[in-house]
């Protein structure tokens, strides 16, 4: 289960440290026809969550894992985060999960319930969670976060976009799970001054990127890609090149 987020200061309390090792999923079935990368085969997430528990490692949500940082707990931790919010997360990932004793964070979106990856032009269309799916994957203990509304880059969005695809997502969230929603994640990755400063001032206590650069902080954490490619060896090499490339970062 989740652990709770006492403010949204929370992120900005934890001590400078190591960046942690992050990873970022999006969906769990066929990848036959996959153009962006987006997707593992359960055989191959079953495969990598063996892996991890293997080396002494377990995966959590995103605000465990911070928690449990700033309570100088985190070691044997990584984070596991699924964007989107595709509907095979309840169906195939989550009993995997379970298998592994592994929690995530599942960023989904509130203006997209029951819809598909229509952001993605090349296809193929996949099929996102109902708003009854995401209160499953919540009674399951996985925390939920906000990918905002509809999935824009929020760098290229005008002010009222960026309000309610940070702020209204948040509030939606909430008011369908019935539980405070404590982290964001931006669509594509995409993050400049101005979409940070929107999400802190929202009231989130964290907010993963993919490679955010100079911006890296807590409302701002780089996340490692996670694909069908990623073998044991692979996975080795990004665990252990991780702290080789990511310097200690106040507040982190």
């Amino acid at each position: 289960m989740a652990v709770p987020v006492d403010s949204p200061d929370t992120g900005r309390r934890l001590a400078a440290g190591p960046v942690p090792w992050v990873a970022m999923y999006h969906s769990v079935g066929d990848c036959s026809d996959d153009p962006y990368r987006i997707t593992v085969t359960p055989e191959r997430l079953r495969a990598q969550l063996r892996w991890l528990r293997r080396r002494g490692l377990r995966g959590v949500g995103m605000t465990d894992l911070l928690a449990a940082r700033a309570r100088g707990q985190g070691r044997g931790l990584v984070g596991l985060t699924f964007d989107d919010g595709y509907a095979d997360f309840v169906d195939t990932a989550l009993p995997l999960l379970r298998r592994f004793d592994c929690g995530a964070t599942l960023f989904v979106l509130p203006g997209r319930l029951g819809g598909d990856n229509a952001w993605d032009p090349l296809g193929p269309r996949k099929p996102l969670l109902t708003a009854d799916g995401i209160r499953q994957a919540a009674a399951a203990g996985v925390e939920i976060g906000s990918h905002g509304l509809t999935h824009v880059d929020l760098t290229r969005a005008d002010d009222a976009t960026l309000a309610a695809e940070v702020r209204d997502s948040r509030s939606l969230l909430a008011e369908l799970t019935g539980a405070p929603v404590a982290g964001f994640c931006y669509p594509y990755g995409t993050v400049d001054r101005r979409a940070v400063a929107a999400v802190r001032d929202a009231g989130y206590a964290y907010a993963c990127a993919i490679d955010p650069g100079p911006l890296t902080g807590p409302h701002a954490l780089p996340r490692v890609h996670i694909g069908q490619n990623d073998t044991a060896v692979r996975l080795f090499l990004k665990h252990r090149l991780h702290r080789l490339r990511r310097r200690p970062v106040g507040g982190l």
